[in-house]
């Protein structure tokens, strides 16, 4: 139960960014013809204390996006007990057994070989982990992420892989400020999620983050991705000199 008498400011701030949140959320599904439940919140925990991650987990929000792997494992014991942790950040090969067992999904898989480590990670821990595969749907060459045209080979490759249950699709957008920019890129994503779940079975696509997720909302995301927009600017320590 919130105490705000309790709370320092940082945590109360994060509670009322909450609750814009949630009613941007709400008002967005409206205009979409959906119900707020049908999109899950993901607080996106990179260089937040796990003090304001806490705060957001007391007030519900049980899902959390970890990027980066050593910073994950710093931090996890002193999560709420309660919330299921996804990692959404470039992941490479030799860190797959660092999480395997620790976390509920993996959003970033782009490409063959790291979902067939990631199977055969999970079959020595006698596990299924849900992944979702990673589209690149801007085509950005500074971005991770399988091309648009490349997603049916790769999804076909994925399905045979046993230790590893493909669940849907995640992308990151190109930065659009506009809103019918946003909405142009989201509804392309939209039409390629419909497309593949035509070809297996996938029912989560996660997209949108602070500064889109109206949008990623209202073209069916059914996970969004919000870390700046909940917690605050991030505070990135300065680099130790050599």
């Amino acid at each position: 139960m919130r105490n705000d008498a309790t709370m320092n400011e940082q945590q109360k701030a994060v509670c009322e960014r909450l609750e814009t949140i949630r009613a941007n959320i709400a008002a967005a599904c409206r205009q979409a013809g959906r119900t707020p439940d049908s999109v899950s919140l993901m607080a996106v925990t990179k260089t937040v204390d796990p003090l304001l991650i806490n705060t957001a987990c007391d007030e519900g929000v049980l899902l959390l996006g970890e990027n980066r792997v050593q910073e994950f494992l710093s931090k996890r014991e002193a999560y709420r007990p309660e919330a299921s942790v996804q990692f959404i950040g470039h992941l490479q090969t030799n860190k797959v057994k660092q999480i395997i067992d620790k976390v509920s999904m993996i959003q970033s898989v782009d490409s063959l070989h790291l979902a067939a480590e990631i199977h055969k990670q999970a079959e020595k821990c006698g596990i299924v982990m849900p992944i979702l595969l990673e589209v690149n749907i801007g085509g950005e060459e500074s971005k991770s992420g399988v091309s648009p045209d490349e997603l049916p080979q790769l999804t076909e490759d994925v399905l045979k892989l046993t230790g590893v249950k493909l669940c849907g699709l995640m992308t990151i957008p190109p930065p659009a400020p506009e809103v019918s920019a946003q909405d142009a890129v989201f509804e392309k994503m939209q039409a390629l999620f419909e497309k593949m779940q035509s070809v297996c079975r996938m029912d989560t696509l996660s997209m949108g983050m602070s500064g889109d997720y109206e949008s990623a909302v209202r073209h069916g995301a059914t996970v969004v991705r919000i870390g700046s927009a909940l917690f605050g600017a991030r505070y990135y320590p300065p680099k130790k000199e050599q």
